[in-house]
């Protein structure tokens, strides 16, 4: 009778108490197992730079009506609830990662006009630089120009596209002879910095959405869209010098 009665106290003890060795072991392997692909990139440390990285992805290969919370969850193989507490909305997300694509531009133009010498061929070489990243890189420019579906208040892409600026104008200020104080500009200042910023992003937009076929299909045998855009910048120039 004692012997029945510490086993069924026994049984009791195991069938209520979540401390039983087998229960607490299966408990601890089950969840692991579910959510290992989810939490490895917590491993390194490298999470938010993980679904930055595969936000770019889908961006470039889905475009951005195709980049979505879930979307990037899938891509990065992690729960949906993770770009959600790193972003907060898909806002927040686009915003950063605008803020990526703008710094990348950034380095691409510096060191663009590094490799040369005088300041009109710091000009033309960051004017090129400027569409040739556009080209490679199309969906991460197009988001940088969508300002509707960005938060400029971030500060991570209100530093970036402020030193996009700053580039430009110190680029223009360099053909002008003259340093230009961002924030204070003469109207003449302005309109320089317009004008090339104009000229570029148009020819990059009109090239990207294909609306320069026409005319390049009219070019000199062996002329194409570097040659045309080369063309454009020598005018401008000239045009700018003789005013």
């Amino acid at each position: 009778m004692v012997r029945k009665s510490r086993d069924s106290g026994t049984g009791r003890r195991r069938t209520g108490s979540s401390a039983s060795p087998v229960r607490a072991g299966r408990k601890s392997v089950v969840p692991r197992r579910a959510i290992s692909n989810e939490s490895a990139p917590y491993h390194h440390g490298a999470l938010r730079g993980a679904l930055l990285e595969a936000a770019e992805r889908v961006l470039e290969r889905d475009g951005l009506s195709g980049l979505t919370l879930r979307a990037l969850a899938r891509e990065a193989g992690v729960s949906h609830a993770a770009p959600s507490h790193h972003f907060g909305d898909l806002t927040g997300l686009l915003s950063e990662l605008a803020a990526i694509g703008f710094r990348q531009f950034n380095m691409a133009m510096v060191a663009a006009g590094a490799s040369r010498s005088s300041p009109v061929e710091k000009a033309y070489a960051r004017a090129k630089a400027y569409v040739a990243y556009a080209q490679a890189h199309p969906g991460m420019y197009g988001l940088m120009f969508r300002t509707e579906r960005l938060d400029m208040a971030r500060p991570a892409l209100r530093d970036a596209a402020n030193a996009s600026f700053a580039g430009l104008a110190g680029a223009i200020g360099a053909t002008r002879h003259e340093q230009i104080v961002e924030r204070s500009l003469s109207l003449e200042q302005a309109a320089d910095i317009a004008r090339a910023w104009s000229l570029v992003h148009g020819f990059t937009m009109l090239l990207l959405d294909g609306r320069l076929t026409e005319i390049l299909g009219r070019l000199p045998k062996g002329a194409n869209a570097a040659a045309l855009l080369d063309a454009m910048l020598k005018r401008a120039i000239g045009e700018a010098r003789a005013g």
